[in-house]
């Protein structure tokens, strides 16, 4: 789908409402492209069916004259009952097809909002991680929720009462004109100042409205940020705070929505007094032209009669009511192209990046070390390497070589992370991260992941640059277990095969039992087939960080990184889990990074952060012997922090 164009004005995108009520359209066109000219043609049809009875009282009362004047009966009889039975079969098909627009709209409108949440759902997860870093996650669930919302009244209710009132305007008009042009040029005088303040009222609104779509985005990211952190709340007694905080955003809110719908309410009584008025105006220049015996000016020839001006002034009342539907949609326009430009900025927003080639695969190496591709899962794997050059492919077993060279990052480009970070890992090696809060230890396994990309130097995988990997290939080498623990709505056996979807119950369970997972999941009322849910409240913090090694190890990968893998459980559990991680470890290359020191001793390399800078590095008796900080840290002569 093409990108919307934007200009930035205020440090915001500006998008023309037209062309996001175009794109919107244009999408349901793309989904129905039957239905939706079916739907127009019904529309159509009952419009029309609706504006003709004016049409039909004019020849009635003309032929209820003609019988007061003759007195023929029966003659007037034969006039009147076959358009009458016209009318009425005209307004029975009126009926069928509004029932059949109504249904039609209400199966596409679903539809389309379904395939919308899924279109945003398939872009959301290709954004890069710096965009959920950079906005609020109540915000985004709002374009999910409240912005789709005013899509479904824009597609289900706004758009088809606009086009209706304006099949029936233009076809009022056109009776009009046919009967009186002078009745007409006076009603139209009405209607450029009915048009004249819509505009103005229309043009505060439609700023109110706008406005009140982002704040409700806002205050929903500000409610949800405050429910995940309502135990920081409670601990620190900050109620009265957020409160304060709230109010302010709150506050915001409600002005804007009160703006809006003061503009909004005002135009529809103010329109429809207006036109009660141009009804009266009418009426009286009628009588007059009626009175003076002025000439009609009019397509069917007809002069100034009763049977004119009595079918007029319905006319006028079709008309004026119709121009007043027309200015209280636009509202309703207006707020759903406000919803759909937020969707459609979020969904505009670049996707992750991704110019690898190599790809994994499943590898048989033979005796003589030659490696080859094959289906099978041989718990061996190869980086595949075509080359452009001379169209072959090379195979370089995947050993878990991780190299840093130089690399040089910043989250924001004027602001530095790491400076001239080198990190040497060969196959097999434990290489532990430590340092202060901020020292950059997390951010280094972040690019080792690509989750973000270096600024300057060289990251290698067994000698092949990382950006050469597909990042789905490369990620899917890695296994992490983080800091903040993860876990997803279904039962425990899902989330530990969250690591690898096509593992046994057998794989997972033995998974458990090496992250020492197993004992626990057990004296749960379902055993593996508890369920979880709300991230897995039910179980303690160490309960659902162990689920999460679980879930890493039945990956099988042949790189780990373990960011604060332990830092949520007890001493107790810490050695119960360290034999199952010792394990899970042996023959991987491993990144740790941890606060205990006392659970990277056995590393073969221990690097020490400080500030973005690698200070010191070597084994645990290597850095004790230097006394520097390492020594300082592990004998407690000064803290982490």
């Amino acid at each position: 789908m093409p990108r919307m164009p934007k200009n930035m004005k205020g440090g915001r995108p500006q998008v023309s409402i037209f062309k996001t009520l175009g794109r919107a359209i244009k999408m349901l066109f793309k989904f129905y492209p039957v239905l939706v000219p079916i739907t127009i043609v019904c529309i159509i049809f009952s419009a029309v069916a609706s504006a003709i009875p004016a049409f039909f009282l004019q020849k009635v009362i003309a032929d209820i004259e003609v019988w007061r004047d003759t007195g023929d009966w029966a003659g007037a009889k034969e006039d009147i009952v076959p358009k009458i039975m016209l009318l009425i079969g005209m307004y029975v098909l009126s009926i069928i097809a509004i029932t059949a627009w109504s249904q039609i709209m209400a199966y596409m409108t679903q539809g389309y909002l379904s395939k919308l949440r899924c279109y945003m759902f398939d872009d959301m997860q290709d954004l890069p991680i710096k965009y959920f870093d950079t906005h609020k996650h109540g915000d985004i669930m709002s374009c999910y929720t409240n912005d789709i919302d005013t899509l479904r009244q824009l597609i289900s209710q706004s758009l088809p009462s606009l086009l209706q009132a304006c099949v029936i305007v233009v076809t009022v008009f056109c009776i009009m004109i046919y009967y009186s042009v002078w009745l007409t040029l006076v009603l139209m005088a009405g209607v450029l100042l009915m048009m004249l303040v819509s505009s103005v009222i229309g043009k505060g609104s439609a700023k109110y409205f706008i406005s009140q779509q982002r704040s409700v985005g806002k205050t929903e990211g500000f409610i949800q940020e405050i429910m995940n952190g309502q135990k920081v709340v409670k601990v620190f007694c900050h109620e009265e705070q957020s409160q304060k905080d709230f109010d302010a955003v709150n506050e915001e809110l409600c002005e804007n929505m009160y703006r809006a719908h003061a503009f909004a309410n005002s135009l529809g009584p103010i329109i429809m007094n207006l036109g009660n008025i141009m009804y009266v105006i009418i009426a009286v220049v009628g009588g007059l032209f009626l009175i003076s015996g002025m000439s009609n000016l009019s397509i069917s020839g007809l002069g100034f009669s009763i049977d004119i001006i009595i079918p007029f002034l319905s006319m006028t009342k079709q008309f004026t009511g119709n121009i007043n539907q027309v200015s209280q949609q636009i509202n309703a326009i207006v707020m759903g192209a406000a919803g759909a430009e937020r969707v459609f900025a979020m969904t505009d927003q670049p996707s992750e990046e991704d110019n690898g080639y190599v790809t994994l695969v499943n590898a048989k190496v033979a005796a003589d070390g030659t490696i080859t591709e094959t289906t099978e899962r041989t718990h061996q794997w190869a980086w595949k390497h075509p080359h452009t050059a001379d169209g072959s492919v090379t195979y370089t077993l995947l050993e878990g070589d991780v190299t840093l060279d130089g690399v040089d990052f910043g989250y924001e480009p004027d602001k530095q992370v790491l400076y001239d970070v080198s990190v040497y890992a060969k196959p097999g090696q434990k290489v532990a991260f430590v340092g202060a809060t901020g020292a950059g230890k997390t951010t280094i396994t972040n690019l080792i992941n690509r989750f973000y990309d270096i600024a300057d130097g060289k990251i290698r995988y067994d000698g092949i640059n990382i950006n050469k990997i597909r990042k789905s290939d490369l990620r899917r080498s890695l296994g992490i277990v983080l800091q903040e623990t993860n876990l997803f709505t279904g039962t425990v056996m899902e989330n530990i095969r969250y690591g690898r979807l096509d593992a046994t119950d057998e794989e997972c369970k033995q998974a458990a039992r090496l992250a020492g997972a197993h004992g626990f999941i057990m004296r749960l009322p379902m055993g593996y087939d508890t369920e979880l849910s709300n991230n897995g409240s039910n179980l303690s913090q160490g309960q659902r960080q162990l689920i999460a090694i679980a879930r890493a190890a039945v990956a099988d990968p042949p790189v780990m990184i373990l960011d604060e893998a332990t830092s949520s459980i007890d001493t107790r559990t810490e050695a119960i889990v360290q034999k199952g991680m010792d394990a899970l470890m042996k023959g991987r290359t491993v990144f740790v990074i941890a606060h205990r020191l006392s659970t990277v001793k056995n590393s073969d390399v221990i690097m020490v952060l400080d500030h973005g800078h690698i200070i010191e590095r070597g084994s645990h008796d290597k850095l004790i012997a230097e006394k520097g900080t390492y020594y300082q840290l592990y004998t407690g002569a000064f803290e982490l922090e």
